[in-house]
């Protein structure tokens, strides 16, 4: 029987002991790339876009076994024909075999992005609630419970929204740009909405942590995304900070539905 060309690519790939899966993330904000040789994260990195001539490179440098998909976004469709033809490819979405429940009314509506995260949740910290607040364009909270049933949680606005919504509806305020060195006191206006605009948002998290610990109990927080680094030092509750965390998340899906 004639091979075809990917059990030819997989064939000649079988010398290497390592396994690589390439995890593909299309945010709303940004689009980015993981590598990892079996369980072992080996590089990340942003992309200019999501068109194919982005992806074809990754392919040729690290000639991934499996890559799996997660899109927010109306991405270019000729991605998938390319990861398809060169990996073993999954795209993440209610279909995919996920290692928890989703209770919500709806579970084709959540997002690819806060599937990822829950998964990641289940397989670090098993048996456990777990809220995994993911800090991108939007700010998600996504609640994990110890019986690994995904119950929703909440959507709030970035920073990103944040600071536009100030420049878009009011007629003097600036487009201020992230920064994580401001003061408490802002002396001027750039300053007045970093420490409104971020220290307000931290505030926010902690008071959405407060209401979850009334609820729930004990459980672990883990703080993600993109964002992450400004809000880690501003917030009184304990948390684990994992900026990787939803690449982590893929592998493990990928894992659960990509078979060599």
């Amino acid at each position: 029987m004639q091979q075809t060309n990917l059990e030819c690519i997989f064939a000649i790939r079988k010398s290497n002991s390592l396994n690589t899966t390439l995890c593909l993330d299309f945010g709303n904000t940004r689009i980015k790339y993981a590598v990892f040789h079996d369980d072992q994260l080996h590089h990340t990195e942003i992309l200019e876009n999501d068109r194919v001539d982005q992806i074809r490179p990754l392919i040729d440098r690290f000639k991934p076994d499996k890559s799996i998909l997660s899109s927010v976004i109306h991405h270019d469709p000729a991605v998938e024909t390319l990861l398809k033809e060169s990996t073993v490819f999954h795209k993440l979405s209610h279909l995919t075999r996920l290692p928890f429940t989703v209770t919500v009314g709806k579970p084709e509506t959540v997002g690819a992005d806060r599937l990822a995260l829950a998964a990641a949740a289940v397989h670090f910290f098993p048996k456990k609630n777990n809220l995994v607040i993911g800090l991108g364009s939007a700010i998600t909270y996504n609640f994990i419970n110890q019986y690994h049933q995904f119950l929703g949680g909440g959507i709030s606005p970035g920073l990103e929204m944040r600071f536009r919504s100030l420049k878009d509806y009011t007629a003097l305020l600036p487009m201020v740009k992230k920064d994580w060195n401001f003061p408490l006191v802002g002396y001027d206006t750039r300053t007045n909405i970093l420490s409104g605009v971020i220290i307000g948002t931290a505030k926010e998290i902690d008071g959405m942590i407060d209401v979850y610990l009334e609820k729930y109990g004990n459980f672990n927080v883990v703080l993600t995304g993109g964002d992450a680094p400004f809000f880690a030092r501003h917030l009184k509750n304990k948390i684990f900070a994992d900026f990787e965390f939803l690449y982590k998340g893929l592998y493990a899906i990928s894992e659960t539905n990509n078979y060599l």
